[in-house]
C-alpha cells in the first residue's frame, strides 16, 4: 500500500517532459503540475490526524485505497491541464492521509524497535520512488500513452485494497492511540517538537522537492543525454533504498538531534557541489550521495518524533508536523519552475537554495549548542 501511496506523489517527476510536449505548456506549469501532487498531500494530513482521534487507523488507511483508485483513474481521463491538476491534488490527498495513519500504526506494532520499523516501511516506499521512471519509460515504450501509468496505478489500487481489508480483519492491532482524541490540545502540548520537525523537513525537503521534480530537464543543462538523465532520477531514488534501512537502524542507536543536523548538513554541500560538478561519472557519483543523504532523513526524522511522543498525543501531534512540513516543501518545484521561466540558470538557482538551507542550518546548531532544541 505504501508503495503505491508514495508513486502516486514521484510518478508526475518523470512525466513532466511529457506534459510540457503533449499540453505545450512551460516549465512554470509543469512545475505546479507537481506540486499540486504535493500540496494535496499535505492539506489532509492535519484533518486526518482529527479523524484518527474518532476513527480507527486502519479504516483511515483503506479509505486512502479507495480515494487514490478514484483519483488515479480521474488523472488518466484527462484531457485539459486544470482536470490534470485536479488529478495529481487529489492523488496527493490519498498518499498524504495515507502516511499520517500508518506511520503512527506502524510505529506501535512494534513499539521496542520503531526506527527498524519505519525504515523497513519507508524502504517500500522508496522503493515505488525507484520504479516510477522505469515503469513510465516502459509504459510510453509499450503504449506510447502517458495514461497508461495512471490507469495501471488505479488498477492496483483498488486490488491492493481490498487485500489489505482482508488482512486486517485476521490481525489483532493495537489500540496505542485509544487516548489520542484532543487534536489541539496535543500540538499544545507537543509544540516545541513539532515545530522543529517542521522546520527541518519543510526547509530541506522544499530544496529536495524543487531538485527532484525538475533532475531530468537539469541535467540535460550539464550536457546529459535524454536517457541517461532520466535513468539518473532512479539512480537517486534507488541510493535512498538502503538508506531507510540503514538509517532507521542508525537513529534507535545514535543521539537524535546530531545525527539529523548531520545529514542536513551533508545534503546541503552535495547541492553545492552538484552546481560546480560537470561529466558524467562525477554527477552520477554525486547523484547517488545526495539521493542517500537526503532520504536518510525521513525514518530518522520519523523515528525522532514518533518514538518521543506519548500515546495519547502521538498520531494527532503527527498530524501537525506532517502537514506543516508538507505545506512548506510542496511550493519547490513551483518556485524552480518559476525562477527557472525568469531565465535564471539551474545551477544559479540550487546554488542559492543550498545556500539558504545553510542558513537555516546554522541557526539550529546553534540553538542546540545553547540547549534550546527538545531532545
Amino acid at each position: 500500500m505504501i508503495f503505491l501511496a508514495n508513486l502516486a506523489r514521484v510518478v508526475f517527476a518523470p512525466l513532466l517532459g511529457e506534459f510540457i510536449a503533449v499540453f505545450a505548456i512551460g516549465e512554470g506549469t509543469a512545475g505546479l503540475i507537481a506540486t499540486l501532487a504535493w500540496l494535496g498531500s499535505a492539506l489532509l494530513r492535519i484533518p486526518t490526524g482529527w479523524l484518527l482521534t474518532r476513527v480507527p487507523r486502519h479504516r483511515v488507511i483503506l479509505a486512502t485505497g479507495a480515494v487514490l483508485t478514484v483519483a488515479a483513474a480521474l488523472t488518466a481521463s484527462a484531457t485539459s491541464i486544470p482536470t490534470l491538476g485536479v488529478g495529481a491534488l487529489c492523488m496527493g490527498l490519498s498518499s498524504g492521509a495515507y502516511f499520517v495513519a500508518a506511520n503512527p500504526l506502524v510505529s506501535e506494532l512494534y513499539p521496542d524497535r520503531v526506527g527498524w520499523a519505519l525504515g523497513v516501511h519507508g524502504m517500500a516506499s522508496q522503493v515505488a520512488a525507484v520504479a516510477a521512471a522505469p515503469l513510465v519509460t516502459l509504459v510510453l515504450t509499450l503504449f506510447v500513452d502517458w495514461r497508461v501509468v495512471f490507469v495501471c496505478i488505479a488498477v492496483a489500487a483498488a486490488v491492493v485494497t481490498l487485500v489489505l481489508s482482508v488482512a486486517a480483519r485476521t490481525t489483532e492491532l493495537p489500540d496505542a492511540g485509544a487516548a489520542d482524541r484532543d487534536i489541539v490540545g496535543a500540538v499544545r502540548a507537543e509544540w516545541r517538537i513539532v515545530l522543529l520537525t517542521v522546520v527541518v523537513v519543510g526547509a530541506t525537503g522544499f530544496v529536495w522537492q524543487g531538485l527532484f521534480n525538475f533532475y531530468e530537464l537539469y541535467m540535460g543543462t550539464k550536457g546529459i543525454g535524454d536517457a541517461t538523465a532520466k535513468n539518473l532520477l532512479t539512480v537517486i531514488f534507488a541510493a535512498g533504498v538502503p538508506a531507510f534501512f540503514v538509517s532507521g537502524r542508525l537513529a534507535d542507536r545514535l543521539p537524535r538531534v546530531p545525527y539529523i543536523l548531520a545529514i542536513i548538513s551533508a545534503f546541503t554541500v552535495s547541492v553545492l557541489l552538484l552546481t560546480v560538478t560537470r561529466g558524467l561519472v562525477p554527477v552520477v557519483a554525486l547523484t547517488a550521495v545526495i539521493g542517500y543523504v537526503v532520504h536518510s532523513l525521513f525514518p530518522a526524522i520519523d523515528t525522532y518524533l514518533l518514538d518521543s511522543l506519548p500515546g495519547e498525543t502521538r498520531a494527532s501531534a503527527y498530524s501537525w508536523y506532517s502537514g506543516g512540513m508538507m505545506l512548506v516543501q510542496a511550493t519547490g518545484s513551483s518556485v524552480v519552475g518559476a525562477l527557472r521561466e525568469s531565465g535564471l540558470a539551474y545551477d544559479v538557482i540550487f546554488t542559492r537554495l543550498a545556500l539558504a538551507l545553510g542558513v537555516v542550518v546554522a541557526c539550529l546548531l546553534a540553538l542546540y549548542r545553547t540547549d534550546r532544541l527538545p531532545s
